[in-house]
C-alpha cells in the first residue's frame, strides 16, 4: 500500500467542510421533527415510529453506498465525491418541502426523502477519511468532523432564538396546524448550507487513485452494480475484524438510547419548564425555541472538546475514554430529573454534548486502523448497522414503553442515561491495542 501524504490543518479542514452542511440539515431534523409532528397532531407515544425512517434508510443505503463508492473511480469526479453531490441535492429538496407540510402524512413522507439524501452524502465523508489520511492523522481527522457536527448543528439550534433577536415575526397560529416562521425559515437556510458546504468540498480536494488500477478494475467487473454490493457486504460480514464485533454493544446501548433524546428533549422542556404539554399549550413555542438553545448547547459541548479528545486519549486509551465521556452524557441525562427549571435541562445537555463528541469519533478510530483501505467503505456502511439496528429496536418497542415510564418525556430521557451508562461500561469489553492507539493519535493531533 502506498503511504498517504501528511495533509496540513487546513486541508483536512477543506475535505471536511461539507460534513458543516450535513450536519446543519440533522440539527434542524434534530431538534425540529418532533415539534413538526406535534403541530401537525401526531400522538406524543407515536412519534417514534415517525422518527423510523432515519434508522431505516441507514441500514439499507449506507452500506449499499459504501460498497459501491469503494469500487467508483473518475479521473474527473473521483470515488466518493459524486456521492456527496447526489445526496447534497436530495436533502436540500427536502429541507426546502419540509415546513411546508400540510399533513402529517405528508411531513412523514418528507422525512423518508431528507434520511436517504443525508445517508448518501455521510457515509462517503466517513470512508473519506479512511481514504486520504494515514493512520498518523485519522485521530485529528475524525475530531474535525466532529467538531463540523458540532458547529453545524449548533447553527441549526441557534436560528430560532436569532431570528428573534432581530425581530423578524416568527409566530404562526398553531390551531390551524401551521409550522411557525421559526422552523420555516432555518430550513430554508438549511437547503441552501447543504449545497454551498458539499460544493466547497468537492471543489477544493482531490482523491487518490486505487493503489493497482488493474486490480480494481478487475474488482468492479466481478461486483458491479447493487447485486455486487450486496454480495459484498455478504463477504465483509464474514470477514469482519473482530474489533467490530466488539464494539457492537457500545454502539447498541449507545443508540438504543439516544434517540430518546431527539425524540422527546424539546416535549420534555415543554411540559415541564413552561408547562405546555400540547402544541396548542400558551408556551409550546417558547419552549420549542428553549429546546434548539439546549441542543445548541449540547452542540457546543461537541465541537468544544472534539479536538481534545486525542490528547486525552493518549493519556488513559480510546477504550477507557469513550466509558468516560458516555458516562458524562449518562449523568447529563439523569441530571434533569432534578428540577423543573429551564437552566436544568440546558446544563444537562451540556454533560451529554460531551458524550455525544466522543460518540463520533472515537468508535471510528477504534475500527478505522482494523479494517482493510480497499473495503473501507463498505465496512463504514455496515458500521452503521450497529447504529441504526438499536435505532429501530427503539423506534418499535418505545411505543409500549412510554407508558410504562408515566407518558414523561423527560422519564424517556432518563432511561436514555441508564442507556448511556450501561454503554460506558460495555466498553471494556472491547479488546485494545496500545501500539496501534498512538499511531492512531500522535500526541500533537490536539493541539493543531
Amino acid at each position: 500500500m502506498k503511504q498517504k501524504p501528511r495533509l496540513t490543518f487546513w486541508q483536512i479542514w477543506n475535505m471536511s467542510f461539507g460534513f458543516l452542511g450535513i450536519q446543519y440539515g440533522f440539527g434542524l431534523q434534530q431538534a425540529n421533527m418532533s415539534p413538526i409532528f406535534r403541530y401537525l397532531n401526531a400522538d406524543e407515544a407515536n412519534i417514534p415510529i415517525l422518527w423510523l425512517a432515519g434508522p431505516v434508510t441507514g441500514l439499507i443505503v449506507q452500506p449499499i453506498i459504501g460498497s459501491i463508492s469503494d469500487r467508483t473511480w473518475s479521473p474527473r469526479w473521483g470515488r466518493r465525491k459524486p456521492f456527496f453531490l447526489i445526496g447534497a441535492i436530495v436533502t436540500s429538496l427536502a429541507l426546502f418541502l419540509m415546513p411546508n407540510s400540510s399533513a402529517l402524512w405528508m411531513a412523514a413522507n418528507l422525512m423518508w426523502i431528507l434520511d436517504t439524501g443525508l445517508n448518501i452524502t455521510q457515509e462517503p465523508f466517513r470512508a473519506f477519511i479512511g481514504d486520504k489520511l494515514s493512520d498518523e492523522q485519522r485521530g485529528l481527522g475524525f475530531a474535525m468532523q466532529s467538531f463540523f457536527v458540532g458547529f453545524g448543528q449548533t447553527l441549526a439550534n441557534l436560528m430560532p432564538t436569532i431570528f428573534r433577536l432581530l425581530g423578524i415575526t416568527t409566530t404562526a397560529a398553531v390551531a390551524t396546524n401551521v409550522i411557525p416562521d421559526s422552523i420555516k425559515f432555518p430550513f430554508y437556510i438549511g437547503g441552501a448550507a447543504v449545497i454551498l458546504a458539499v460544493i466547497w468540498t468537492i471543489y477544493t480536494t482531490d482523491e487518490y487513485p486505487p493503489d493497482d488500477m488493474q486490480e480494481f478494475e478487475r474488482m468492479k467487473r466481478q461486483s458491479s452494480g447493487v447485486s455486487g454490493a450486496f454480495t459484498e457486504i455478504v463477504h465483509a460480514l464474514r470477514d469482519m475484524p473482530s474489533t467490530m464485533k466488539q464494539l457492537w454493544w457500545v454502539k447498541f446501548f449507545t443508540w438504543f438510547g439516544l434517540p430518546l433524546m431527539w425524540q422527546y428533549l424539546t416535549l420534555a422542556v415543554c411540559r415541564h419548564a413552561f408547562n405546555a404539554p400540547t402544541a396548542q399549550s400558551p408556551g409550546f413555542q417558547e419552549g420549542t425555541e428553549w429546546g434548539n438553545l439546549c441542543f445548541a448547547v449540547f452542540n457546543i459541548g461537541c465541537f468544544g472538546v472534539s479536538f481534545f479528545l486525542p490528547a486525552i486519549a493518549n493519556r488513559i486509551g480510546r477504550r477507557g475514554t469513550h466509558a468516560l465521556f458516555l458516562t458524562f452524557g449518562g449523568l447529563g441525562f439523569l441530571s434533569m430529573l432534578l428540577s423543573n427549571d429551564k437552566y436544568a435541562f440546558l446544563i444537562g445537555m451540556a454533560f451529554v454534548g460531551l458524550a455525544w463528541a466522543s460518540i463520533l469519533s472515537m468508535p471510528y478510530v477504534l475500527l478505522s486502523s482494523s479494517v482493510p483501505a480497499e473495503r473501507m467503505g463498505v465496512y463504514m456502511g455496515i458500521f452503521n448497522g450497529f447504529i441504526v439496528v438499536p435505532q429501530i429496536v427503539n423506534n418499535l418497542s418505545i411505543s409500549y414503553i412510554y407508558p410504562l415510564l408515566g407518558s414523561d418525556p423527560r422519564n424517556a430521557l432518563a432511561l436514555a442515561g441508564v442507556c448511556l451508562l450501561l454503554a460506558a461500561g460495555a466498553c471494556f469489553l472491547v479488546k485494545e491495542n496500545r501500539v496501534s492507539q498512538v499511531a492512531a493519535f500522535p500526541m500533537g493531533a490536539g493541539g493543531h
